[in-house]
């Protein structure tokens, strides 16, 4: 199997994954501050590293604003049901995935926010400008994505944090970095970002089942999650203290472990070094798309406003799942084909009966398999 769907989840993890995970489901598989014994002590501290690990990755202004959750869909509402009032506006885009737009647009319907989406332009870049115009004196919250898991483009999330804390003091930005943690630096007090939902199985090459928000000072976010925490039993409610506040029933312990040994390997590799080999892949397949013809790629060239995503459709009479399942089914090869969870901007470039198909390498794929993907897409189209 020839695997190019990184960017839902990156495959192969690096081996040092897999070998930690093993080794801890074999020794230390306990409940971290569940009790007293050895192996919940050890739990607890291998989680407590973890999360020291990712505040300096992000530059988190504290290790206690670290808060591990399921995925970065769990860690998105988190923070958009933790902070948003009846009342409150909300200022979007129209790149989002649905792990955004379903609890706004939920939230919107139920009359509970009035939500605007701002539309990127048609390289699917969103102007800080446009952002700044649609706050509201009710605007409580800026959720933007780092880069569009359609298109790739990445965002200047700082542009927009800086238009909107200039616009009103009142407003919180939550960027989306489903597409970046991993492979572009992030640094969430530089950028002024006050809540960063990350997941781990991306780029970041952890498991599956892991993710987190890092809370800045200024959101005060509301328990979405309420339950055991392992520390204060006492409290009728949920303690106040983050990360506790956040993080109700056990954590996925196991799932954190690998995760520390996926952001070794990405620290070993560097950020900026996987995100240039993904990059150079795309632009690769893009070249030998432009050489066979028939295909039309959608977004901008420009690599340094990208990360390693190409999405295409193909001669009229194939759509995306047509061409998709026969990569898969004759080729082995895997891609992914169809709206990829984000159903406005397929929309916004015309694409939405068809969808797209969409290659992202990772940084274990080589140039040889993209192609291996070319002369697959000739054999099926007849180029």
């Amino acid at each position: 199997m020839i695997y190019l769907d990184n960017a839902a989840t990156s495959f192969p993890k690096p081996e040092g994954v897999y070998r930690a995970m093993d080794q801890y489901a074999r020794t230390a598989l306990a409940n971290p501050g569940r009790g007293g014994h050895r192996m919940a002590r050890d739990a607890a501290a291998m989680v407590a590293d973890a999360r020291l690990r990712f505040k300096k990755f992000f530059n988190a202004p504290g290790v206690e604003r670290v808060v591990f959750a399921f995925n970065c869909t769990d860690a998105l509402n988190l923070a958009i049901k933790g902070v948003v009032h009846p009342g409150d506006h909300v200022v979007t885009t129209d790149l989002e995935h649905n792990s955004v737009s379903r609890p706004l647009v939920a939230l919107a319907d139920a009359k509970v926010i009035t939500l605007t989406r701002v539309a990127a332009d048609a390289s699917g870049t969103v102007d800080p400008a446009d952002v700044r115009k649609a706050i509201t004196p009710a605007t409580r919250l800026v959720a933007v994505t780092h880069a569009s898991n359609v298109l790739g483009t990445v965002q200047d999330v700082a542009a927009i944090a800086k238009a909107a804390r200039e616009a009103s003091d009142r407003v919180l930005v939550l960027v989306d970095a489903a597409q970046t943690a991993g492979v572009v630096p992030i640094d969430v007090q530089a950028m002024n970002v006050d809540l960063l939902a990350f997941p781990g199985h991306k780029s970041l090459l952890g498991p599956t089942g892991t993710g987190g928000l890092v809370v800045g000072p200024r959101a005060k976010v509301r328990a979405w999650r309420e339950g055991g925490t392992g520390g204060d039993s006492t409290s009728p409610t949920q303690p106040v203290e983050l990360p506790y506040h956040l993080e109700g029933g056990t954590a996925n312990v196991l799932g954190i472990a690998g995760l520390v040994a996926g952001l070794d390997y990405v620290e070993a590799e560097t950020p900026d070094a996987m995100r240039e080999h993904e990059v150079a892949l795309c632009e690769r397949l893009w070249e030998k798309l432009d050489a066979v013809g028939g295909f039309e790629v959608i977004g901008h060239r420009d690599p340094a406003r990208r990360v390693g995503t190409v999405s295409f459709r193909g001669p009229p009479g194939l759509d995306s799942e047509t061409l998709g399942g026969a990569l898969d089914a004759s080729f082995s090869i895997a891609v992914r084909a169809g709206l990829h969870c984000s159903p406005y901007i397929h929309g916004a470039v015309g694409t939405k009966d068809e969808g797209l198909v969409r290659v992202s390498p990772g940084v274990f794929n080589t140039a040889d398999e993209i192609d291996q993907l070319v002369e697959a897409l000739k054999d099926i189209t007849g180029a």
